[in-house]
């Protein structure tokens, strides 16, 4: 609803930043680091996501096509997403977000993994953080960030009177910017498809003492409403891409 200009017709993860969607965005900070297995979890207009990726390679190269019976086609050029294997996994219209983590865990043959969502960029070091992650030996982690105020923030005396005004200033809280890392025992904490894991499992993992966080002091911005679509672009106009240095 936040963002309905752009998501009527496309799920969020395709909503475009420099040309791009933001999926492709997030892909990149992973491979960045090496990390170029990717397991997406379709939900809302998910076919469109299928659509983008089955019409990757034309989209995205020069190509010559044999038309006819004999059709062929043969592609000119090469794009930095060469081998980037990524398995598009349906997981439900309605599911929330502890099912459709739970749905993909046939496709997870490793002892850790990444999970992180589909409309946030960050100049995260994936491989400090990973290396975070197997260092405490716990089931989970999280990205912390410090979070920008939506608001200007007023500093009053007792008279009312305004003594500064900051607008929206950098707080010193911390919040979840997601890009997560979990044990693959984090699946048994998972409930039903109508559960929220933010709500259940990332709770009890706090409480049980297995959630860590990695504290991030660079770059973090999510894109939840329409101003922060037109923000993202701006930057990228502005060439400032620090989530892709």
């Amino acid at each position: 609803m936040r963002l309905q200009e752009e998501t009527e017709y496309r799920p969020k993860p395709l909503v475009p930043v420099g040309g791009k969607p933001i999926l492709w965005h997030i892909m990149q900070i992973y491979a960045k680091y090496g990390f170029r297995e990717f397991v997406l979890c379709l939900g809302y207009k998910g076919d469109v996501i299928k659509d983008y990726f089955l019409n990757y390679e034309a989209m995205s190269n020069d190509f010559t096509m044999t038309l006819g019976k004999q059709n062929t086609i043969k592609y000119n050029s090469a794009h930095g997403e060469q081998d980037f294997v990524v398995t598009l996994a349906d997981t439900g219209l309605d599911t929330m977000t502890a099912g459709r983590v739970k749905n993909i865990e046939k496709y997870i043959d490793s002892d850790n993994f990444m999970l992180t969502y589909g409309d946030g960029v960050a100049d995260i070091d994936i491989k400090a953080l990973l290396a975070y992650h197997q260092g405490h030996g716990r089931c989970a982690t999280v990205t912390a960030v410090h979070p920008v105020s939506r608001y200007g923030v007023l500093d009053l005396d007792n008279k009312g009177a305004v003594r500064s005004f900051a607008e929206k200033p950098v707080t010193n809280d911390w919040m979840s910017a997601g890009f997560f890392v979990f044990n693959r025992k984090y699946f048994d904490y998972l409930g039903d498809k109508d559960s929220f894991m933010e709500m259940v499992a990332i709770p009890q993992l706090a409480h049980e003492g297995q959630l860590l966080a990695y504290k991030h002091e660079g770059f973090f911005f999510s894109m939840d409403t329409f101003r922060d679509y037109v923000h993202l672009n701006e930057m990228w106009d502005k060439g400032q891409r620090p989530w892709l240095k």
